[in-house]
C-alpha cells in the first residue's frame, strides 16, 4: 500500500536535486595562457599582440576580419562608399558600453579623434581620415583625404576600436590599466601585472553572448611552461605552442592541436645603405647562399613554410606565381665575385634573445662562411634592438612583420617606401622611386584587379633588388584541452573567444 506514495516521493526528491543542482552550477571559466603580459589594455596604446589579445574581448571595432579574412560586420551593421573619398557607416543600435552608455555615432568621432591626437602607434592606419561626421545617432560618414583602397581592412584593426568617452575621461593614467570600458562580449574584472587578466561575461552583450562565465588570460613566457600547464590542466587552451612542445603534445592523450598560416613573415633585412650592402649583387648573393628549407625542416620542424618575396600567401595581393631565390651555393658565389668581394667580407647580424631567431642566425652564418661572408653574430636586448635598427647602426637583422590587416598595403608600405625608413619599420633604408609610385598608386587604385596588378609589380621589384634576404611565413600552433570546443583561430593572432565552451 505504501510502495506508490514512497515512489512519488522519490520521483520529487530527484527532480529538486536537479533543480537545486543546476541551481548551485559553478560558473564556467576558460583559462587561456600566452607568452607575454599585455602592456595596456587600452587599444589606443601599444600596438602589440600579448596586448591586442585581451582587447579585443573587451573592446569592438566597426568593422572585422572573419576566419576568412573577408569583412564582416561589427559595431557597424552596414556600410556603403558614397564617393571616392567618402564611406557611410550605418551602425548597430542598442549597443551599450560595459559602463551602462549607449554607443551612438559621437563614440566613432571621439574615439578616431583620440587615435588621432594621442598620438596612437596606430594613427597611421586611419591617417588618411580628415574627417568623421556624425549624420545621426546612428550614422557616420569617414572623409578620406584621397582614394584608399585598404580603408575597410585598415577600420577592422583591433587599434581601431571604439572606446567610451565618459569612462576614458574619468579614469585619466588609469585607462587600459585598472579602468577598461568597451561593448564587447566580456567586461573587464581585473589585471595582476606578470600574472593574468580577469574578464568576465558581459551578460547585456548586443551579440551573440560569450559561452563561458569568466575568462582568465594567464602570461606564461617560457614554451615549455606554458605546454606543461596545458599537460597539468592549469589552462584550457595555450598559445603559440613552441616546435618541440608540439612534437611531444602531438602524442598526449586529452590534448588537440590547431595548426595553421599566419600572416606573419620572418626575413633577414640588410641595411642597404651601408658597404657592402649597397650592392644588390652582394644581397642577392646572400638570398641565394640561405639554406631556408633546412631552417623550416630543422627550426621550425613543420611551422613555417618557406616564401618567395615579402608577403605572406593569405594576404590579399600576393602574387602566387613569384619566382624568388632557390638555395644555390654556387651561384652565390658567383655574384659575389661579380660585385667585387670573390674572398667574402666580415660582417655582423642582429637578433634578438628570441630562441627560434638565435638558431636561425646560426643556421645562416654556417651557410655565409661557405661563400667566404665571416658572420658575427649580436644578440642584443630588444629595446634596443628596435632603437639601433631605427637609426642604422646594424649590417644584418632578423626582425618579423605581420601583416595584421590581410591587405598587401599594410605588408608593403610601412617596409619599403622610402618615407618610412626607420622606425615605421622600413629598417632596410631602403628607397627606390618606382616602388614608392607603386606603393602611393596601390592606396589609391579602387578597381580591384589593377590594384592588383600594381602589388604583383611591386613585388617583383623588390624581390630583384633584394633589400632583404626573403625567408618565410609562420605557422600558429594551439594547443587546448578535448573537451574545448568553437575556437575559431584568427589568421592574425587575434583570438576571440566568446564562442569557445567546454563540453
Amino acid at each position: 500500500m505504501l510502495r506508490k506514495p514512497l515512489l512519488m516521493f522519490s520521483f520529487v526528491f530527484v527532480l529538486l536535486a536537479a533543480v537545486v543542482s543546476v541551481g548551485l552550477a559553478q560558473p564556467v571559466t576558460l583559462t587561456v595562457a600566452q607568452g607575454a603580459d599585455p602592456v595596456t589594455l587600452d587599444p589606443h596604446g601599444q600596438n602589440d599582440q600579448p596586448s591586442a589579445r585581451v582587447r579585443v574581448q573587451i573592446f569592438e571595432t566597426l568593422v572585422n576580419h572573419d576566419a576568412n579574412l573577408e569583412i564582416v560586420p561589427g559595431l557597424a551593421r552596414s556600410w556603403e562608399q558614397i564617393d571616392e573619398t567618402t564611406w557611410e557607416f550605418k551602425l548597430q543600435e542598442n549597443v551599450t558600453f560595459h559602463n551602462g552608455d549607449p554607443f551612438t555615432a559621437n563614440d566613432v568621432t571621439y574615439s578616431f579623434e583620440r587615435i588621432k591626437t594621442l598620438p596612437s602607434p596606430a594613427a597611421y592606419l586611419i591617417e588618411v581620415v580628415t574627417d568623421v561626421e556624425v549624420v545621426d545617432d546612428y550614422t557616420v560618414r569617414l572623409k578620406l583625404e584621397y582614394p584608399f583602397a585598404p580603408i575597410l581592412a585598415h577600420l577592422a584593426h583591433p587599434s581601431n576600436a571604439i572606446v567610451n568617452q565618459r569612462s576614458v575621461e574619468e579614469a585619466g593614467d588609469n585607462f587600459g590599466s585598472s579602468v577598461a570600458v568597451g561593448t564587447g562580449p566580456f567586461i573587464f574584472e581585473d589585471w595582476v601585472s606578470g600574472s593574468h587578466v580577469e574578464l568576465s561575461k558581459n551578460v547585456d552583450y548586443w551579440g551573440e553572448p560569450a559561452k563561458v562565465d569568466r575568462l582568465i588570460i594567464r602570461s606564461i613566457p617560457e614554451n615549455t611552461v606554458r605546454a606543461i600547464e596545458l599537460e597539468t590542466g592549469g589552462a584550457d587552451i595555450v598559445y603559440n605552442v613552441a616546435p618541440m612542445d608540439e612534437l611531444r603534445l602531438a602524442g598526449t592523450p586529452g590534448i588537440k592541436l590547431d595548426k595553421y598560416e599566419a600572416l606573419s613573415t620572418t626575413y633577414v633585412g640588410f641595411n642597404v645603405q651601408k658597404a657592402p650592402f649597397d650592392n644588390v649583387l652582394v644581397r642577392q648573393a646572400i638570398n641565394y647562399a640561405l639554406d631556408v628549407e633546412a631552417a623550416v625542416d630543422y627550426i621550425y620542424t613543420g611551422q613555417a613554410a618557406q616564401i618567395p618575396g615579402p608577403l605572406p600567401p593569405r594576404v590579399w595581393g600576393f602574387d602566387p606565381d613569384l619566382e624568388g631565390y632557390d638555395f644555390d651555393i654556387e651561384k652565390a658565389k658567383a655574384l659575389l665575385a661579380e660585385a667585387g668581394y670573390p674572398d667574402g667580407f666580415k660582417t655582423t647580424i642582429w637578433t634578438n634573445d628570441n630562441p627560434t631567431r638565435m638558431e636561425v642566425a646560426e643556421l645562416f652564418q654556417a651557410n655565409l662562411a661557405e661563400i667566404g661572408i665571416d658572420v658575427d653574430i649580436q644578440i642584443i636586448p630588444w629595446a634596443t634592438y628596435l632603437a639601433d635598427t631605427a637609426a642604422g647602426k646594424h649590417d644584418m637583422f632578423i626582425l618579423g612583420w605581420g601583416t595584421v590587416t590581410a591587405d598587401a598595403d599594410y605588408g608593403l608600405y610601412a617596409l619599403f617606401h622610402s618615407s618610412q625608413i626607420g622606425d615605421p619599420g622600413n629598417r632596410s633604408f631602403y628607397a627606390n622611386d618606382r616602388v614608392d609610385e607603386l606603393l602611393d598608386l596601390g592606396r589609391r587604385e579602387t578597381d580591384v584587379e589593377k590594384r592588383r596588378a600594381i602589388y604583383s609589380e611591386v613585388q617583383k621589384l623588390i624581390i630583384e633588388e633584394a633589400p632583404w634576404a626573403f625567408l618565410l611565413v609562420t605557422s600558429e600552433v594551439n594547443g587546448m584541452q578535448e573537451n574545448i570546443e568553437g575556437f575559431v583561430p584568427h589568421p592574425a593572432g587575434h583570438h576571440k573567444l566568446a564562442s569557445v565552451y567546454k563540453k
